[in-house]
């Protein structure tokens, strides 16, 4: 399982740091004024649906129900289970994106209200969604393929995929921008292309490894009933979730011009840990918990989930560290030119802080969430997102004023916190996972070795500080890549010192990936 996460979170990392030059060359190019807001609603929009018809709430009911095919009755039949979900995915997917495209204009009135009152901001708003929109048709499809290769062991072709989407986003604003009106254009197109590329990529992988999926009419049969018995309650799960997300945009679209685009600029920040880490450590989860579960191996699922938990954390708790101490120079190295002023800086980087307060909890929570998942329970998750998705929109009203955007990015944090909490809660509560005694042990040793690391930085930062802020792009580099390379060096032997990483599991995970 540990090496299938690294596996996966590798190439997530590929993805991350091709998705830093894009959103280096974004901010360079686009800034924090309108084109860039109406670019990035239109991005987010598709993303939010994506969330709720393909990574949360499809994954969560599809994997389990395959992997559990493939186990009892073999490929073939596996196969043919895939096909009949497929058949009926591209038909829903094709008349809600012909339903949302005829009323784009009202859509966009609903999601991104504060647009109104600007009204070129509002006309490609709409335009560039309507470009971008047929994304989400795209990823679905490359959503059920990931899972079926996932389920089969093979997780190299899905984690790669999303590296087709920073190169097709980079060469547009490269090749293509400048034949188009504006930059927001030329990504709104290269989003479309992105989807596209993927898709196909992901279908050739899937016909490599004998599952060519054909379409057919679709059937409402005995196995796709039972999988949109289970689909139902984690799409509820999943749209209390994108609530918020939701909830973000609207809000951010009624705060001043650039708020959208703090909002995500701080976003693709956090994303990176969540993204590496989480996604990672969720996406083997889940198959490898159904399987044991499947196999009446209890005891090996609990042992896997505290594994992942433990896991998680380690990695992603200096990271946390990082973004709350050295926020404002991280995000001034990475995307302070050209158009990205100062201030959009330490906008931004306030932004980036909030949410880290929360990134423990949002990537424990892919851990704890497999939990329910792996024994087809996707109706607890959603009373869990409910109560945290309560939290979050009474939070995010009462803190827009005040905070304007880090209002709404802490907000987000601590119904991450809320919600982690009760998962854990009702996981333990029903006997379904108990934090074992390594676990346990570890974790004081953790927030130990990351308040250590939080220090180091705070006094390298005031050291470097020339360096940091200086006008010179490789001089900044420098700087800020010494100021992680010494916090880093200090977590790194703290959590060998302290037992959290193992000179011997090193070794023998470096052995065994010698060997395959």
């Amino acid at each position: 399982m540990l090496r299938n996460i690294l596996s996966v979170g590798g190439l997530t990392l590929v993805s991350r740091v091709l998705g830093f030059l894009r959103d280096v060359l974004t901010a360079a190019l686009l800034g924090a004024g309108p084109v860039a807001d109406a670019f990035f609603v239109a991005f987010r929009l598709p993303n939010h649906f994506r969330a709720l018809f393909a990574e949360g709430a499809f994954n969560s009911a599809f994997v389990p129900l395959f992997s559990a095919k493939l186990v009892q009755d073999g490929q073939a039949a596996a196969k043919r289970f895939a096909e009949e979900v497929m058949s009926l995915l591209l038909v829903v997917q094709l008349l809600f994106l012909a339903g949302i495209l005829a009323v784009m204009p009202q859509f966009m009135t609903v999601f991104a209200p504060g647009f109104s009152d600007e009204p070129e901001k509002f006309r490609l708003a709409v335009l560039f969604t309507s470009i971008t929109f047929p994304y989400l048709l795209f990823i679905s499809l490359e959503s059920l393929l990931a899972g079926v290769l996932n389920s089969m062991g093979r997780f190299a072709a899905a984690a790669a995929a999303p590296i087709l989407l920073n190169l097709c986003l980079i060469a547009a604003m490269v090749l293509a921008a400048p034949l188009m009106p504006t930059v927001g254009h030329a990504l709104s197109w290269g989003v479309f292309a992105a989807g596209l590329a993927q898709f196909l990529y992901l279908y050739w992988e899937a016909g490599r490894a004998g599952m060519g999926l054909r379409l057919s009419l679709p059937r409402f049969t005995p196995d796709v009933k039972r999988f949109l018995t289970v689909l139902g309650p984690a799409a509820l799960g999943s749209g209390l979730t994108q609530i918020n997300l939701f909830v973000d945009t609207l809000i951010a679209s009624l705060l001043p011009t650039g708020a959208v685009s703090y909002l995500y600029y701080a976003d693709r920040l956090n994303q990176l840990p969540l993204g590496v880490i989480g996604i990672a450590v969720g996406t083997v989860l889940l198959p490898e918990m159904a399987r044991r579960i499947k196999g009446g191996d209890e005891p090996g699922a609990v042992e896997s989930q505290n594994r992942a938990v433990e896991l998680s954390l380690v990695l992603t708790l200096p990271a946390a560290a990082a973004f709350l101490v050295a926020g404002l120079p991280i995000v001034s190295v990475l995307f302070q030119h050209g158009a990205f002023g100062p201030t959009d800086a330490a906008q931004s980087a306030a932004t980036l802080q909030a949410y880290a307060l929360g990134l423990p909890a949002f990537v424990v929570i892919r851990s704890l969430v497999n939990g329910f998942y792996a024994r087809h329970d996707t109706a607890t998750p959603v009373r869990v997102a409910l109560a945290a998705t309560a939290v979050n929109v009474a939070l995010k009203l009462a803190l827009m004023g005040p905070l304007a955007q880090v209002g709404l990015a802490v907000a987000t944090s601590v119904a991450a916190w809320v919600n982690a909490g009760l998962l854990a809660w009702l996981l333990t509560r029903r006997g379904l996972f108990r934090a074992d005694a390594r676990l346990l042990r570890n974790l004081p040793r953790m927030a130990a070795a990351a308040l250590a690391m939080g220090g180091t930085l705070w006094l390298v930062q005031t050291q470097l500080s020339s360096w940091l802020t200086a006008h010179g792009l490789f001089e900044r580099l420098g700087g800020l890549v010494l100021l992680g390379l010494s916090g880093l060096l200090v977590y790194a032997l703290l959590a060998v010192a302290l037992g959290l990483l193992r000179r011997s599991d090193i070794g023998r995970l470096r052995r065994r990936r010698k060997g395959a």
